[in-house]
């Protein structure tokens, strides 16, 4: 390429390969959704058998794998540190396929269907962790990988895209389940249904790893890492040849820096990142993701009633996700995040105020609605853009790795405490949630910084000052 235009063609290619790796995040986070009650009968997580321990054995079984996600965001840094993004999306996607098939059968290779069901959980919950590692690997370095091959005015687009793919595998995931289960006998359910499901995702986890060795290393780390002609090589492919050495003669002042602890620039930079973390989860997300058919029902829907507006939420979070791709380069970080948290105080006050009134009916829906809306085009995936960009690249392995860490801690400790929350005031519930994104509205205003157009390059002088 003589001129210094972007080859969209490329750059976009390299982003699909890398939201493989949202796509499986959210797949592997949502596939046991299908599997809560199939899991129970298999496993034989009844009174019978475990006495008044059997509901805390069902609750750990069903969320064993946020357990890997803490640990592989907290490695993450380290692994994209030593072996680089590449090799750690390989990694993950090993993780990925190895706990597809080993959670669906938990027996094979150590053990035999004659095996202890006991023991069979134990084997199944440690697959389960394992896949956990790899959603906790892929939600850090994707969208580091991302954020490092995409050029500065295109760069919350591509790395918001894989939110949108994080979503995508959900819905996807929904109606894999869906289709495995139709027509089926309760007990052929139980018994080997629920196994084709964890299967399921080993297909897309073998075509993400295989795909992962046609893409190239980062140009960024590649220079942390003096490979100088290497890196020139793929930034001449992505921005021409011009501009590519410009931008590398920019990496390489940043390279050049003495220190590389993660306090480098001081505390406030990563206090920034943990915070952006823990406000997307404290905001309430995942309790409405996890679970909204049981919000619905609480809220006095029925059963079909609560799971088709579930698929209602699911549509609207795809559109407003799409919202945010299309404008987070044009208007800005700050701005959507701002009218984000706007809209999901307005949400979550209403839903509390209605729920007081005992008031229940489409109102409830609608602003349910427009809080979902109001994350998607906002804190979804603009939380991960200003998590992958406003790091230095001298400390961003390290620093992604303690932010997305602080993100699964906060999405366990508030999944974790809504059912305590709600049976105490399902009111005071939501308007915590509300309060929440108040004080989100304060904090990106005052503290976090604009980086829409920026180079990475320039986060290192951003940080100095």
């Amino acid at each position: 390429m003589k001129t210094q235009e972007i080859n969209k063609f490329f750059i976009v290619g390299v982003t699909l390969v890398a939201t493989l790796g949202g796509l499986l995040f959210g797949y592997d986070t949502a596939v046991i959704s299908g599997a809560v009650d199939p899991l129970k009968a298999f496993f034989q997580l009844d009174a019978a058998h475990y006495g008044d321990a059997a509901t805390f054995y069902h609750g750990a079984t069903v969320s064993s794998a946020l357990i890997g996600c803490i640990i592989g965001g907290i490695i993450s840094g380290i692994f994209a540190t030593r072996f680089g993004r590449k090799k750690s999306l390989i990694i993950a996607s090993v993780l990925f396929f190895i706990s597809a098939v080993g959670s669906g059968y938990p027996e094979m290779i150590f053990f035999n269907s004659s095996t202890d069901i006991s023991t069979l959980l134990v084997s199944f919950n440690i697959y389960r962790i394992i896949g956990g590692v790899g959603v906790g690997l892929a939600s850090a370095i994707c969208p580091m990988y991302i954020a490092e091959m995409a050029p500065a005015d295109i760069r919350g687009k591509l790395v918001s895209w894989n939110q949108f793919a994080i979503i995508f595998g959900m819905l996807v995931v929904y109606f894999v389940n869906y289709f495995i289960v139709y027509g089926q006998e309760i007990e052929w359910i139980n018994t080997e249904g629920w196994r084709l499901m964890f299967l399921s995702e080993s297909f897309v986890a073998a075509t993400f790893g295989v795909l992962l060795f046609l893409v190239p290393e980062t140009p960024r780390y590649l220079a942390l890492n003096h490979n100088d002609e290497k890196a020139l090589s793929i930034l001449s492919k992505i921005n021409g040849s011009v501009k590519a050495k410009q931008i590398l003669a920019e990496i390489k002042e940043t390279v050049h820096e003495k220190v590389e602890k993660v306090l480098t620039y001081g505390w406030k930079v990563l206090i920034i990142g943990i915070l952006l973390s823990i406000f997307q989860q404290a905001v309430g997300i995942n309790v409405v993701l996890y679970y909204a058919p049981t919000i619905f029902k609480g809220l006095g829907f029925g059963n079909d009633a609560a799971m088709y507006q579930t698929v209602i939420m699911g549509i609207v979070n795809i559109l407003f996700t799409l919202v945010a791709i299309f404008t987070v380069d044009k208007f800005g970080r700050k701005p959507l995040l701002i009218i984000g948290s706007v809209g999901m105080a307005i949400g979550m006050f209403a839903i509390g105020a209605l729920a007081h009134l005992q008031i229940i009916g489409v109102s409830t829906l609608i602003f349910i609605v427009i809080y979902s809306a109001s994350f998607m085009m906002s804190w979804g995936p603009i939380c991960w853009v200003l998590i992958s960009e406003i790091f230095p690249n001298t400390i961003r392995g390290k620093a992604i790795a303690i932010a997305v860490a602080a993100q699964w801690i906060a999405n366990f400790v508030v999944s974790s405490t809504f059912p305590m929350l709600e049976a105490f005031s399902i009111t005071f519930t939501y308007i915590l949630y509300g309060v929440m994104s108040v004080l989100s509205i304060l904090f990106v205003w005052k503290m976090v910084p604009e980086t829409k157009g920026k180079t990475l390059e320039d986060m290192s002088k951003l940080w100095k000052k």
